[in-house]
Formats: structure tokens, C-alpha cells, sequence
């Protein structure tokens, strides 16, 4: 089923966890504190004049079970930083355990060496992590699950997914719907999602010549007069959508929407995706949208703060959180 943004409500109760929060991604943050029903612990997280990060938490923290909200998005190094120097004062501190939240995990996409002499970054952000003293590390759709065992903790991968299958269901239905995957290793994500909402998939096969830039030469499965969702974990320069969206509207679909993941959208993504033939471009707010994201013509934001909010509750009362992955 679904996930029901109603569940994390009944999961409020009398939960004993703190809830501290970088500056990432405040509103989700704060949205999910809304879910929990529990106030932000008060802290302070700022910058010296030279830029180096200063952190106090301004409450008792001896013994407590302790979530830090914190994605590792884009200045990916300062906020980086600041979930170490976080876990490093709440460490201080006694906290009894130390939850990294992280909805979006910074440096994923470096997680083999695609070339001599080039470094493994999503190992090496996974030490620093474990290394500063967290127990255990809660993200969303990892860009490679075998990150997962980068670390020597317990660490949870949610999935969107359901998030988003209420959202299709909502407004779409599943009546002549195709589920496509961008690229061919997106295919298991793609199959993933097809499968929940009971439609056939499709496949973009790309050619890429250079990094940020792609080439989709052909599509794999009939399109023709479908509505297409096109399904992905990260959105960053959006030349992989708008060039899938291109060939699949000359394969001969009707229209063309994306789900992803994790809305990174440097550069000039914006611009690109609102001149584009996409009809709609659905994002979460795992990293928090800007305002130029907020305004844009066909750019929608889901919220992942009930997802989240239940996971960290289910946590907190050492339940089982798999039947959030359905």
C-alpha cells in the first residue's frame, strides 16, 4: 500500500528523542518537528568571520536519544561540516544515541573509481560520519544502495516511492500509464515503482559523451499514446529528463511527467526544465527547493516529512520500519 502521510500522526504518543536541526533544510526540518509533535531542540549553528562553523546546544543532552536533521545538499562541504561538528558536540554532550538524518546524501554519486587515480568519496564522507560518533545514519534514496555497506552502523534507506505512488494514483490513475526509467541503470528503480502501481515500463537507452551532458538514442518498449512517468533518483543538470521527455514524445506518447527524487537542479536545471516539453517535473523536499524551484511554471514539491517523521518514530520505539518501503 501506499505510504498514508496520516501515519505518522499515530505514532506521536510520548516520544523521548531530541530533535536537533543544521541549517540544510530548515522548512523540512520544522515539518517534521509538526509531525512528531516535538519542538527543535534549541541550538545555535553558525559561521565565524573565516567561515569556520560554530555549534552550541542549548539543552541538557545527557542520556538522550538524539535525531540531527541535516542533508549533506549543496554548499555540500559546509554542510557536511556541520553534521560532524554537530555529532561531535552532542557526542560531548553524553547523548546516550546519535541518529544522522540525512534525506539527501552529498557525494553519492562517487561511490566506485570510474578511473585511475580517483578517490572513493562516498567511503570517505561514510567514515567521517561514523568516525565523529554516530550510531546510526536514516537517508532516501540512495543514488547506490551498496552505500549502505559503507558503514559499520545500522543504516536505513527509505524509499519515496511510496510518497509518490499516492501522488500518480491521486492524479493520474494507472489507466494507460507506462513507468520509464531514463537510462539503463535506472531500470530497477523503474520496475520498482511499475510493479506498486501494477503498469508496464519502458527504458530510455543513453549514450553519454561527457559528464552533463547525455544523448538518448533509442527507446526500449512501446510508448506510443501512453502517458509516461519517467522515474529517477537525482535531477542535477535535467539534459537526461528533457532529452528522454524529447524521445518518448517522438516515439509517440501523449505526454510526458518526472518523479524524482531529489531536486539538486544546479546550474541553469530551472530554466531548462520550464522551457522544455516535460509537463511536470515532481521533486521532494529532501534538499529545500529555492525560490526561482518555488515559481517555476512545471516544477511540483512533495513533501517526504510524514515519511520521515514515522521512521524516525518507529525508530525511536525500536519498531520495525520495512513496511514503510511498501
Amino acid at each position: 500500500m501506499p505510504f498514508d502521510t496520516r501515519d505518522a500522526n499515530r505514532s506521536r504518543g510520548a516520544l523521548r528523542i531530541k530533535l536537533v536541526a543544521g541549517n540544510s533544510n530548515r522548512p523540512l526540518a520544522d515539518a517534521i518537528s509538526a509531525a512528531l509533535n516535538i519542538s527543535l531542540t534549541k541550538s545555535v549553528v553558525k559561521r565565524f568571520a573565516d567561515m569556520e562553523v560554530f555549534v552550541e546546544v542549548q539543552e541538557n543532552m545527557r542520556g538522550e536519544d538524539v535525531y540531527v536533521l541535516q542533508s549533506t545538499s549543496f554548499p555540500a562541504n559546509d554542510n557536511l561540516m556541520e553534521l560532524l561538528i554537530l555529532v561531535d558536540a552532542l557526542k560531548r554532550s553524553m547523548a546516550r544515541r546519535i541518529t544522522a538524518v540525512m534525506p539527501y546524501f552529498g557525494y553519492a554519486r562517487q561511490d566506485r573509481r570510474p578511473g585511475p587515480r580517483t578517490p572513493i568519496s562516498a567511503k570517505l564522507v561514510a567514515n567521517l560520519i561514523e568516525r565523529a560518533g554516530v550510531d546510526r545514519v536514516m537517508t532516501v534514496d540512495l543514488h547506490a544502495g551498496q552505500i549502505q555497506g559503507f558503514f559499520d552502523i545500522p543504516t536505513d534507506n527509505l524509499f519515496a516511492a511510496p510518497v509518490m505512488v499516492r501522488d500518480i494514483q491521486e492524479r493520474y490513475g494507472t489507466d494507460n500509464l507506462v513507468v520509464v526509467s531514463p537510462d539503463v541503470g535506472g531500470v530497477v528503480r523503474a520496475r520498482g515503482l511499475a510493479k506498486r502501481i501494477n503498469v508496464p515500463i519502458a527504458i530510455c537507452d543513453k549514450r553519454r559523451e561527457r559528464a552533463g551532458e547525455s544523448e538518448v538514442m533509442n527507446v526500449i518498449g512501446d510508448v506510443s499514446g501512453k502517458c509516461c512517468i519517467l522515474i529517477d533518483d537525482i535531477v542535477d543538470s535535467g539534459g537526461t529528463l528533457v532529452n528522454a521527455a524529447n524521445a518518448l514524445l517522438a516515439e509517440g506518447a501523449t505526454e510526458v511527467m518526472a518523479y524524482i527524487t531529489h531536486g539538486v537542479l544546479s546550474g541553469g536545471a530551472v530554466e531548462k526544465i520550464t522551457r522544455s516539453s516535460l509537463k511536470t517535473l515532481v521533486i521532494t523536499d529532501s534538499l529545500q527547493p529555492t525560490e526561482v524551484v518555488k515559481s517555476a511554471r512545471n516544477i511540483r514539491v512533495l513533501s517526504i516529512a510524514p515519511l520521515l517523521a514515522e521512521a524516525i518514530a518507529r525508530t525511536a520505539r525500536e519498531e520495525s520500519v520495512s513496511s514503510l518501503f511498501y
